[in-house]
């Protein structure tokens, strides 16, 4: 190459940067970086003249949508090569292109023998006039009229909104019961209520409407990076991007009847919370699985724990567990979530930059989100296969000729909890239910034990 073409990279990642730069240098070509839309508009007017612009589509201040409409407003800059840099599907890559006059779009996570290819063949397409057609830039539709998923979304709407109703519900149960404690004749002094209310607020009560209220109104905390559908950017794309760019901040995954929250630092899954999941994702049922507490234990302490004190630490206070244990039930919890998201058909997601909850700098989990999309791929395919085979609806019952040759063999823990939930009256959903375990576990042991003849079912 005789002289070296010069390629602006425009990424708000650091590690983007720093690796793109590094391989453009590798190759011959003279890299500049700016690390938002905003400055990589200033970036061309001051100069020098570049031949072409790597380009992210997710940046603060001045994302590549509005990059490229303020690049095409402009007559001297308007021919001016771009190559976008997304973790998008290719629906949008494709719809991104298309709008802006993109000459090509590289997916990440991208290895450096693909995005070298990327930016010959653009300069190649420039050289030889094979570039398609740039619009102007008042030309380009609003971005109000982009697909929906590579829009900024609403969620911090949807966030507010579920949480005023998670706020009222927890005002609703600490306020109702002192309120119905009263007299009659007291309920309408304003003396007695104040009084009432007064003695509810507990020190813990308080903590924990605090933590509701900060959801309700988070501020200028909570600035949001990117967010989309995920049946256009599929969720194990969108974790992956934040280990690769080993981003610190709260992913939130949500359908119409459950919201996942997942705090990510240093692209390491730290502590996934949830709303609106099953039972069997209660952080509990952990201790109850692994033989640690009773249910009447479990019980005891959801009873006599103070009000919005959490449940795991309430197990080792009351010395029915330790420390480990606890970490343990936590890591088990946040990776089953991970994998269940894995699962969902459909669904939006957000990811912001804001405060840990308490819970979650507590737990600091550390997951590899490598390992974690590797184990729910794994099962994400053990569950269709066993799905095909099993009637749910069928009532399951012990064979008690092999379940007698199996008694010299030491059973597993959950093993021990699905035989124990076979009753024989029971169809196989209801003991998954029954059994304690996890819903994955117990069904590859009524899979297991189905092939084995242990049980057998017939219809209910």
């Amino acid at each position: 190459m005789e002289t070296q073409a010069r390629v602006l990279v425009v990424d708000d990642s650091p590690t983007i940067l720093k690796v793109v730069s590094a391989i453009l240098s590798r190759h011959g070509y003279e890299p500049f970086v700016a690390r938002d839309g905003l400055a990589g508009i200033e970036q061309i007017k001051k100069g020098p003249k570049f031949d072409l612009v790597l380009l992210d589509f997710v940046m603060p201040r001045m994302n590549g949508y509005a990059f490229c409409r303020e690049l095409r407003s402009n007559p001297a800059h308007r021919n001016l090569p771009v190559v976008l840099m997304s973790a998008k599907g290719d629906k949008i890559r494709g719809q991104f292109v298309q709008q802006t006059g993109a000459v090509d779009a590289i997916t990440k996570p991208f290895d450096a023998r693909a995005l070298v290819a990327v930016v010959e063949g653009a300069l190649s397409k420039t050289a030889e006039g094979r570039a398609r057609p740039v619009p102007e830039g008042q030309a380009m539709p609003d971005e109000d009229s982009i697909a929906e998923s590579i829009r900024p979304s609403m969620m911090p709407r949807h966030i507010k909104q579920r949480a005023g109703i998670e706020l009222a519900q927890h005002l609703a149960t600490v306020l109702a019961p002192a309120i119905v404690a009263l007299p009659p004749e007291s309920r309408d002094n304003e003396a007695s209520l104040m009084q009432a209310i007064a003695a509810a607020m507990t020190p813990g009560v308080v903590a924990q409407l605090s933590a509701a209220m900060r959801d309700v109104d988070p501020g200028q905390d909570l600035k949001e990076v990117m967010s989309g559908d995920m049946s256009a950017v599929p969720l194990a794309e969108v974790l992956q991007l934040l280990q690769l760019q080993r981003q610190s901040g709260v992913l939130r995954v949500f359908n119409s009847k459950m919201t996942v929250t997942i705090y990510v630092r240093q692209g390491q899954v730290d502590y996934v919370a949830s709303r609106g999941t099953a039972d069997e994702f209660r952080l509990g049922r952990y201790f109850v699985e692994r033989g640690l507490v009773t249910r009447e234990q479990l019980d005891r302490v959801l009873r006599e724990r103070p009000h919005g004190a959490p449940v795991g630490q309430a197990i080792v206070d009351a010395g029915l567990a330790k420390k480990e244990d606890l970490t343990e039930a936590l890591t088990r919890q946040s990776s089953e979530l991970v994998y269940e998201m894995l699962r969902w058909p459909y669904g939006r997601f957000t990811f912001t930059r804001e405060d840990f909850k308490p819970e979650a700098e507590a737990a600091r989990l550390g997951l590899g989100i490598s390992a974690l999309l590797l184990e729910g791929f794994r099962r994400v395919d053990e569950w269709r296969l066993m799905e095909g085979t099993i009637l749910w609806d069928s009532v399951v019952m012990i064979d008690q000729v092999a379940m007698e040759n199996l008694k010299s063999e030491k059973l597993t823990r959950t093993e021990e909890l699905v035989l124990a939930a076979v009753t024989g009256s029971r169809t196989v959903s209801e003991v998954i239910k029954e059994s304690s375990a996890a819903s994955f576990d117990a069904v590859k042991v009524i899979y297991q034990f189905l092939q084995g003849r242990v049980l057998r079912t017939r219809m209910a």
